[in-house]
């Protein structure tokens, strides 16, 4: 585990830069750093030791060295491919999961990508055809970003702030990122908040030729079929996760777990700590009291009963608005960009708290929502008529499940209005076009392409069936939000999180499951659920489900209110920056978040973080 940082050029540039760029990395990989140079290739990596502790050092190489390798994450099948390319007559010099990828290479070239099972961002420099391979995983799990410099030149990083030391790269605001961010609390990718650089999409590869750069998908679209029987279903879900799992407890280090007493992070506890003597788990415990969502904010004590149950050695990590408020600067640091999603917050502290009993590696149970069907929304998925096709149209009645306090049967009379493209926003997301008009400048509205557009590009038909819903989820929320979470949190504290549920052998399987198979009779997660009821407790089975939400709309009414009046005061830089609208006052937020019928706690929380992340960027 690590992160890289790189560039191809035709003319040289000063190496400082490039050292420059591998330290602002350095909460990656704080166990080491290196650095290759080859003429137009200049690469560097911080790494975080994790497999192979003495000999891991990268770059690595093949037999005769003409392939060199600076790569970010874990291959968990790494030791089959390692067997099969020995009996090939292969030598290795380490025992690194990362030297398979140099050989597999040589044995098959660009197909080589196909056969790995894991997480990771790749530089791969072949020195013989002067060509560069930058390569992420199928999910998107660990992020690269690249700029285009010229037709065959390039600049690239694991982090947006590498490349603020890499000087012949202007990076300006992308106000249209800017607007997105407010509808989903992230910025989806390709985009980022600077115009001109790129994230890299899941499952593709990148190519840079001294005659062009073209980028690719690599990955294998064979599917797998879905079994005839149910039983049968229920048995391959059960083979394929538990594999998943006991795969990513690969390591030369300890191995922790988060555990929140839900199904998911229970179900990787109870097959982890079958493997590890005296696991560690780890949960947040909230102020008692009840959150607009539902349910109460502080569920630790399930979690704390099933670490009884599989004799883990337990942490809960108690907090309140305060202990979230003081790492407020830290969050928005390591998430690189502008970044809302609260619940962030819990697994930088869970992070930070495994970090300081030397832990390395946590697993999380993070997926298993979009991938088994398991979010709240999910079971009222088929009470719309879909053949009665609404509106894209906005305005001041436009609600989402999320922000709205009306009654279920009124949210869906409201989403049967919409559009399909519309219902995509509605069922998962927050602020709609007509509230951002009324939020954002002259400067970033004016030329704003709404966020719908996303929708449109996913999926341009008119009609979607609600397993449209799950799959989109699958591919634009879970890489853009759940996994991005994961790694800048973890990777915050120099802590990896391996997340097992979003294994491709697991993302294959039920690409073939309908609605029906996922909820049966409104039960979410209905077939992992039955593939696991021997190890869950029938309290975790049948407990409703319950995410992890931070109380914020409360505590941006209370304990967090002057962060609202520094984000919207006279001085912010949100005003100095020409953000915010000339109409937003102080008085206007605090309308907004004492609505009764909206709730804005999460599109509140975007600016005050985006305030943070401007200061942060314009006073660096």
């Amino acid at each position: 585990m690590c992160g890289i940082t790189g560039f191809v050029l035709n003319n040289k540039l000063d190496n400082t830069i490039l050292r420059k760029m591998v330290s602002r990395l350095y909460h990656r990989g704080p166990d080491e750093e290196s650095y290759y140079e080859d003429g137009r290739f200049n690469g560097g990596q911080r790494r975080l030791s994790i497999n192979d502790l003495k000999n891991g050092t990268q770059p690595l190489f093949n037999k005769d060295k003409s392939i060199v390798l600076l790569y970010n994450g874990e291959i968990y099948n790494y030791r089959e491919l390692r067997k099969d390319l020995e009996n090939k007559g292969y030598k290795f010099r380490t025992h690194s999961d990362g030297e398979v990828i140099c050989h597999l290479y040589d044995e098959c070239g660009e197909q080589l990508f196909n056969f790995l099972d894991g997480m990771f961002a790749i530089s791969l420099w072949d020195k013989k055809l002067k060509k560069l391979y930058l390569v992420r995983d199928y999910t998107g799990e660990k992020p690269l970003y690249y700029s285009k410099l010229s037709s065959n030149e390039i600049v690239y990083s694991s982090e947006l702030k590498a490349l603020k030391d890499f000087l012949p790269l202007k990076l300006d605001i992308n106000k249209q990122a800017i607007w997105d961010y407010v509808s989903f609390l992230w910025i989806p990718e390709p985009n980022t908040i600077y115009k001109d650089v790129y994230a890299l999409s899941p499952g593709c590869m990148l190519i840079v030729s001294e005659s062009n750069i073209k980028i690719k998908k690599y990955i294998d679209p064979r599917e797998h079929e879905k079994p005839k029987k149910y039983k049968d279903l229920i048995s391959e879900i059960r083979s394929k996760v538990t594999d998943s799992i006991e795969s990513r407890l690969i390591s030369d280090v300890e191995v922790g777990s988060f555990l929140s007493g839900g199904i998911d992070s229970s179900i990787i506890a109870a097959i982890a700590s079958k493997k590890i003597n005296n696991l560690r788990t780890y949960t947040i415990g909230f102020e008692k009291g009840k959150d607009p969502y539902g349910g109460n904010n502080d569920e630790s004590q399930y979690a704390q009963e099933f670490a009884k149950k599989i004799n883990s050695i337990h942490k809960t990590i108690r907090v309140g608005a305060k202990d979230f408020k003081n790492i407020l600067d830290d969050f928005v640091h390591y998430s690189d960009q502008p970044f809302g999603v609260s619940s962030g917050l819990g697994v930088y502290l869970i992070t930070k708290n495994a970090q300081k009993d030397g832990i390395k590696v946590l697993l999380s149970g993070d997926g298993a929502d979009e991938v088994f069907g398991g979010y709240m929304w999910y079971k009222y998925l088929n009470k719309i008529d879909y053949t009665s096709e609404g509106s894209d149209n906005s305005s001041k009645d436009d609600l989402s499940f999320h922000n709205s306090n009306a009654p279920v049967d009124d949210k869906l009379k409201m989403l049967q209005k919409y559009s399909s493209h519309k219902r995509a926003w509605a069922w998962h997301y927050y602020a709609s076009e007509y509230d951002k008009k009324s939020l954002f400048s002259q400067s970033i509205q004016k030329k704003a392409k709404s966020s719908l557009r996303f929708f449109k590009e996913y999926n341009p038909n008119k009609i979607w069936s609600p397993e449209d819903y799950i799959r989109q989820d699958r591919e634009f929320y879970l890489p853009n939000e759940m996994l991005k979470k994961a790694d800048r949190m973890g990777m915050g504290n120099s802590v990896e999180i391996r997340v097992p549920f979003v294994s491709k052998s697991i993302l294959k399987f039920i690409k073939n499951l309908s609605y029906n198979d996922l909820i049966k009779k409104d039960r979410l997660k209905t077939t992992l659920k039955d593939a696991f009821k021997d190890i869950l407790t029938d309290e975790i089975i049948n407990r409703p489900k319950h995410g992890f939400n931070v109380p914020i709309e409360l505590w941006l009414k209370n304990e967090w209110k002057d962060l609202v009046d520094e984000a919207f005061g006279e001085t912010s830089f949100l005003r100095r920056h020409d953000i915010i609208s000339d109409n937003m006052t102080i008085d206007t937020v605090n309308n907004m978040l004492n609505d009764d019928k909206r709730l804005h706690g999460h599109t509140v929380f975007c600016f005050i973080v985006l305030n943070i992340w401007l200061r942060k960027e314009f006073n660096d």
